[in-house]
């Protein structure tokens, strides 16, 4: 039987108790025009994609996200595996591509402000300018770092106008935005736990809006400001909770049993939607507000291979977007919801590259003819 865990009984909202109807568009609709990358092909079974076009290339590229506008993604990228992540702006209407952070420490998750005229990331660069080395695995464990120097930033989107908006010990990153209010959603070890945070545009009015032992985080809020879904790592064991808290304490955490959980905007009603026991991670709200897309190694016994999948917020209804035979995760729908942008190593040069994709949605799933594969850049 899955533990229950207690939640802040009050907290203020992250959203508007009212939102706005979902039908509302949250931009204009506008026709996408993009001349960065190029088309590649669909790949068999892939049929909620009727197009594909490939964005950056070479290096290792992940977790773009759009700009309200629709013209523009954020991202963090690493040309090569001695450097560290830095975020970067995409333009898509021209392929010019701007570095927004400061080019030392290390960075993460890069998002958009409303309005367009700001963005957010996280950085160590205050901590410490040098790049620091990659966990590797620790204990036989894969791991992932969160490190005690990182701080959320905001910038113009070419980098200028650098403020500081988090300056307490601990991890302060993966900040994303409401689109109702534009109150930030963040993940934060300040409390002691790897808990959701939620704060005003300017840094102020922080609160706390989940309670449990293990790790909550990646998370968004749903189109309408009503819910927020995150990926969060179930401990049901004493044994479970010890290893859990030996690994934070070196600022790490073992990712390789994360569920998905969704809540009200004020971390109420807190649920488990997924339950195989794998690395469940990226996920972000279908369009309609009802469905999640998210990333998943659950069809692989060896736990390598990322595919994309479409689940009920109730957990039912599973269906499987993406096919292919290494890493496909971070997606994010435009947000006109007519185009979804990922990150796959999909027609890399290398091992292990990982590359930007543009594609647009068929909602139905409807049956594609792959074109033939492009040869390799």
């Amino acid at each position: 039987m899955r533990l229950t865990f207690p939640l802040l009984a009050a907290v203020a909202a992250a959203c508007t108790a009212e939102p706005p109807r979902l039908q509302e568009p949250l931009v204009p609709a506008k026709p996408l025009v993009v001349a960065a990358g190029k088309p590649v092909a669909n790949l068999p079974g892939e049929r909620f994609f009727r197009s594909v076009r490939q964005l950056t290339f070479g290096g290792e590229n992940a977790e773009a996200y759009w700009s309200w506008d629709g013209t523009r993604l954020i991202l963090q990228s690493r040309p090569t595996p001695t450097e560290c992540d830095q975020i970067y702006v995409l333009d898509l209407r021209t392929g010019t591509r701007t570095l927004v952070s400061t080019g030392k420490g290390v960075t993460t998750c890069g998002y958009f402000l409303q309005g367009d005229k700001r963005v957010i990331f996280a950085s160590t660069h205050v901590a410490d300018e040098k790049c620091p080395p990659p966990p590797g695995r620790v204990r036989g464990r894969y791991v992932w770092a969160v490190r005690q120097g990182y701080d959320l930033f905001t910038a113009r989107p070419d980098g200028t106008d650098l403020k500081r908006l988090t300056d307490v010990p601990g991890y302060d990153a993966e900040a994303t935005v409401c689109p109702v209010t534009g109150r930030i959603l963040f993940t934060s070890v300040r409390d002691g736990d790897l808990e959701l945070y939620v704060m005003e545009q300017d840094g102020s009015e922080v609160r706390r809006i989940t309670n449990r032992v293990g790790y909550d985080g990646g998370a968004f809020f749903s189109h309408d400001g009503s819910k927020i879904v995150l990926r969060s790592g179930l401990l049901e064991t004493p044994e479970q909770e010890k290893e859990y808290k030996d690994f934070l304490a070196q600022g790490l955490v073992v990712p390789s049993r994360m569920e998905l959980a969704v809540c009200a905007h004020d971390g109420k009603g807190f649920r488990t939607i997924t339950n195989n026991g794998k690395a469940n991670f990226a996920p972000f709200w279908h369009p309609d507000n009802r469905r999640i897309l998210f990333s998943s190694n659950q069809d692989d016994p060896r736990g390598r291979n990322f595919e994309l999948y479409l689940i009920d917020e109730t957990g039912k209804n599973q269906v499987r977007v993406t096919n292919y035979e290494q890493f496909d995760g971070f997606p994010m729908f435009s947000p006109d919801g007519r185009h979804l942008v990922f990150a796959s190593n999909r027609f890399g040069t290398i091992q292990g590259e990982t590359n930007i994709f543009l594609a647009e949605w068929a909602e139905q799933g409807d049956v594609v003819t792959p074109a033939s594969q492009p040869s390799r850049q």
